[in-house]
């Protein structure tokens, strides 16, 4: 009989791997915009300081979510090969991440006053996200 768990075990380790970083991310991302910052602000803390908070963290956790999805892409990478790669969903999510991460950098040192386009991309990143959170992780497929 099968089991449900991969063979390889750095087949494994690399599912392990994924759902870890997909975790910190993701979790982080929609944590930050919709829990601590609206907490926050209900609070009653000054208007200011709060958007310092986010002016501090929302770079730092959009760093962490590219680093996480390169991470997640080696991982695909691996399982599915280059080919594999661009044609599965999860790569194209990742693909996208890495060049909103890529973008938000690039404007944020640009254009630092563009508020609402760092925080489109911030939302798009966060939507990714959560769309991947939807899909299998490599080697949790199922087969039929």
């Amino acid at each position: 009989m099968k089991s449900a768990t991969p063979d390889r075990p750095s087949l494994r380790a690399g599912t392990a791997s994924w759902l870890l970083a997909q975790t910190f991310w993701v979790g982080g991302l929609w944590l930050l915009q919709f829990v601590v910052l609206p907490s926050l602000d209900k609070a009653g803390l000054a208007p200011l300081l709060v958007e310092s908070v986010r002016a501090v963290l929302q770079p730092l956790l959009v760093g962490f979510a590219g680093f996480c999805a390169l991470l997640q892409a080696l991982v695909l990478w691996e399982v599915r090969g280059l080919a594999g790669f661009w044609r599965d969903q999860r790569g194209q999510l990742l693909f996208t991440v890495i060049v909103m991460v890529a973008v938000y950098f690039a404007v944020n040192h640009a254009a630092p006053d563009a508020q609402r386009w760092l925080l489109f991309n911030y939302l798009v990143l966060a939507l990714c996200g959560l769309l991947l959170v939807l899909q299998p992780a490599p080697g949790r497929e199922a087969r039929f």
